[in-house]
């Protein structure tokens, strides 16, 4: 059983700027965890999970909160942004689907509220909600020390259960999700293990575009989740689906492949099983929102 306790002693450092928070992190190697919403860290706190001397509140910090256009890289979000704006927000809901709905599906209101991208994404569960919908939609991650910064493919950062490619003295700074090209669509469907606000026991995302007047598949990302050690890409099921015209038919055939890309640990038949479901689901609805989209920049 496990006993939650009061917050163990540490010292608060709120950063007012990026560059003051990597000083922290550059000086105190090992000792220091960050704080965004808190919703996971202040939980493994109390467990004792971890216990760090130092957290560094990142709230003071201009810009991290918002979700702006970066030019033509597509649109920059900061690692602040909560799960409630994303959800809520009108352009990720016409543009950017499948990220608005998985995170209209984590945890609860009040975590909802608090809970931001960056912290769910550095959390690095296996089951995170926002990580298929950003790996479809073909996320980059700004990763930033006081020795300058690099820009990193979300599906090169994850690295096992609850572990990433972060520096301990590296912060995530921003996600910049490419804009959909064309007559686009995206998509996200899950299975929880019991309720809605329980952890989802099998997650699919969905984006894809078509070739103008036809239902070619020109391009085509799929995140899973909750379904392997990371979040992954079902890379072979994309390649099923690229460059030919969608079916139904076609769709549950890649569908089955992106089952058996998936490496479950626990419900391991049940899990691929609903993957083919979720993803047949998820590509479905993407191909429709695609073929409706008239204006061509991507729903």
């Amino acid at each position: 059983m496990t006993y939650i306790r009061r917050l163990p002693s540490f010292e608060y450092v709120s950063a007012s700027t990026v560059k003051e928070a990597c000083a922290v992190l550059s000086n105190n190697k090992g000792k220091v965890k960050i704080l965004a919403g808190g919703t996971d860290l202040l939980v493994q706190m109390k467990e004792r999970k971890v216990v760090p001397e130092y957290v560094i509140g990142l709230k003071q910090i201009s810009g991290l909160n918002k979700i702006e256009e970066n030019g033509k890289a597509g649109l920059r979000i900061g690692t602040l942004v909560t799960h409630h704006e994303i959800a809520r927000s009108p352009q990720m809901q016409e543009n950017f689907t499948c990220l608005a709905k998985a995170c209209e599906k984590i945890g609860t209101p009040q975590v909802r509220n608090l809970g931001t991208i960056g912290g769910n994404l550095c959390n690095a569960g296996p089951s995170a909600d926002s990580a298929p919908a950003l790996l479809a939609l073909g996320a980059v991650l700004t990763l930033q020390t006081g020795r300058g910064e690099r820009q990193v493919p979300l599906e090169k950062f994850f690295t096992g259960p609850f572990s990433t490619i972060l520096e301990e003295d590296e912060l995530l700074t921003f996600i910049t999700i490419p804009h959909l090209k064309g007559k686009s669509g995206s998509a996200y469907h899950y299975l929880t293990k019991r309720t809605a606000v329980d952890e989802t026991l099998v997650g699919a995302a969905a984006a894809l575009s078509l070739k103008a007047g036809d239902d070619v598949c020109e391009d085509v990302k799929i995140g899973l989740c909750s379904v392997a050690p990371t979040p992954i890409r079902a890379l072979k099921a994309e390649s099923k689906l690229k460059g030919k015209k969608l079916t139904d038919g076609l769709i549950e055939e890649a569908s089955r492949i992106a089952s058996g890309e998936s490496r479950p640990r626990s419900w391991a038949e049940y899990r691929r099983d609903m993957v083919a479901v979720m993803v047949k689901r998820a590509v479905t609805e993407a191909w429709h929102r695609a073929a409706a989209n008239k204006k061509g920049s991507g729903k």
